[in-house]
């Protein structure tokens, strides 16, 4: 139980290296080769606490670089306390809220590891648990996972977590928000109780400070900002918009040069636009808890290696998520509440970076929209305007190119699409010429032709 928490500001790290910050040389050049060279606020503000053994809290919004906060010290552990690999029981984990996420924390761990002799491994739902299973029995040293798949393995007998030496609980507000608190908690039950843990968080709510108490010891808290910190190289916008110019300004929005993330609020709005965005020749993707992981990760890797530019997705996206480079966020409607507009817009101007939010809103969405921004601490630029009103190609520069909706669409319907055809071409050149060989093996003509026509339909 901690007893007090230690508040302090962060440290000014204008010339602040690793090397200055305790990070052995190994995990230093590990990181040069990542084309890492200089500590992050949130990762020069904690890394001296955590690296020191420390149970730490730490307050970033997101894009601010807690990602390698939690992993440098993590992995410094792991070398510095070698160990022989036990089937079955990592020696450090890190549990993520998302999928894409978990996987976006193994992507960035894996180099590291690597250069350490060290072995880690993504643990997450929405695919065969398999493989999973293989590797946590040959021996792995830190596990990231999402909770509920992990806590099946551990019921399973595949994995323990007596012998995980470090915990990290990473987006600890959005485990809140998608009421994983009681998993998370039987989770951390497991692990040893004298053991560091490193919580992070854009915000503190009160879900989030049951764990801080329950499970942190003697904590230092480190924030270099708060979630309603104003980004300076974000500019945010709303466009008031009628309800039938929607789909005209996203298409316009959309065709301009560059990568746009595109937020609905319900999978069904994800699907539904893709679609139409598609239809207008707009190449685009989907991405929500809908899909399957095979499609997700599909999906998301079309956008990241720029053969499609639009993804639209739900708030899934909006934790932990990064694609260099997207230049633009839009809100195909204005979120439901200011912290998830806030996680959403933060895909863009990362790390720095400049990027231009959007949000749409009709007459009837006005007010809400009004108070959002207030809650979330920004002062947008309010516009009323129509199509092709000048201010778009001002937001979103660049020609508007709008390609064949055979050519815009998913590379995976791309693909089936043409294996159908091709299939097609086959039967037919293989069919005796001069014959018709769809002939049914019995019944009348008519009754054929009926039956093909229904099951034309039912395709």
């Amino acid at each position: 139980m901690a007893a007090r928490r230690l508040t302090t500001p962060a440290a000014d790290t204008g010339q602040t290296s690793f090397d200055a910050l305790g990070v052995p040389a190994a995990l230093v050049q590990a990181l040069a080769g990542a084309g890492v060279h200089r500590p992050f606020p949130i990762q020069a503000a904690t890394l001296p606490d955590s690296l020191a053994g420390r149970d730490v809290l730490g307050r970033g919004r997101t894009g601010s670089g807690k990602t390698y906060a939690f992993l440098i010290p993590v992995l410094a552990k792991l070398a510095a306390e070698p160990a022989r690999r036990a089937p079955g029981r990592p020696r450090a984990l890190v549990l993520a809220p998302t999928r894409e996420l978990a996987c976006q924390i193994e992507a960035s761990a894996a180099p590291l590891a690597r250069a350490l002799g060290l072995r880690v491994l993504a643990v997450f739902g929405g695919v065969r648990p398999g493989p999973q299973i293989t590797a946590l029995r040959a021996g792995i040293d830190l596990v990231v996972a999402c909770p509920g798949r992990l806590v099946d393995h551990v019921e399973a007998g595949h994995v323990r977590l007596d012998a995980v030496r470090t915990t990290v609980l990473d987006e600890a507000d959005h485990m809140a928000d998608l009421g994983f608190l009681p998993v998370v908690r039987r989770l951390l039950d497991r692990t040893p109780s004298d053991g560091q843990r490193l919580f992070f968080s854009a915000t503190l709510d009160a879900g989030v400070d049951v764990l801080v108490r329950r499970y942190l010891h003697d904590p230092v808290t480190r924030s270099v900002d708060s979630a309603q910190s104003p980004v300076d190289t974000m500019a945010h916008h709303m466009l008031h918009v009628r309800a039938d110019d929607r789909m005209p300004v996203l298409v316009d929005l959309t065709s301009a040069p560059g990568r746009s993330l595109v937020f609905t609020r319900t999978k069904r709005a994800a699907t539904r636009l893709t679609r139409r965005l598609v239809a207008a020749g707009v190449p685009a993707v989907e991405l929500h808890g809908d899909l399957g992981q095979n499609a997700r990760t599909r999906n998301l890797a079309a956008f990241a290696g720029g053969s499609v530019t639009t993804l639209v997705a739900t708030d899934v996206a909006a934790r932990g998520i990064h694609v260099d480079g997207v230049e633009v966020v839009i809100h195909a409607d204005p979120p439901e509440e200011h912290k998830a507009y806030l996680h959403r817009s933060g895909r863009t101007a990362r790390a720095g970076a400049a990027g231009t939010v959007i949000t749409l809103m009709t007459d009837e969405q006005v007010a809400g929209a009004r108070e959002l921004s207030r809650k979330a601490g920004i002062t947008p630029t309010i516009t009323r305007l129509l199509p092709g009103h000048p201010l778009l190609a001002e937001l979103v520069p660049g020609e508007r190119v709008l390609v064949p909706a055979s050519a815009a669409a998913p590379p995976e319907d791309r693909g089936r699409r043409q294996r159908r055809a091709s299939a097609t071409r086959t039967a037919r050149a293989a069919r005796p010429e001069g014959r018709d060989t769809r002939a049914p093996a019995s019944g009348s003509a008519a009754a054929f032709s009926a039956g093909t026509k229904a099951g034309r339909r039912h395709r």
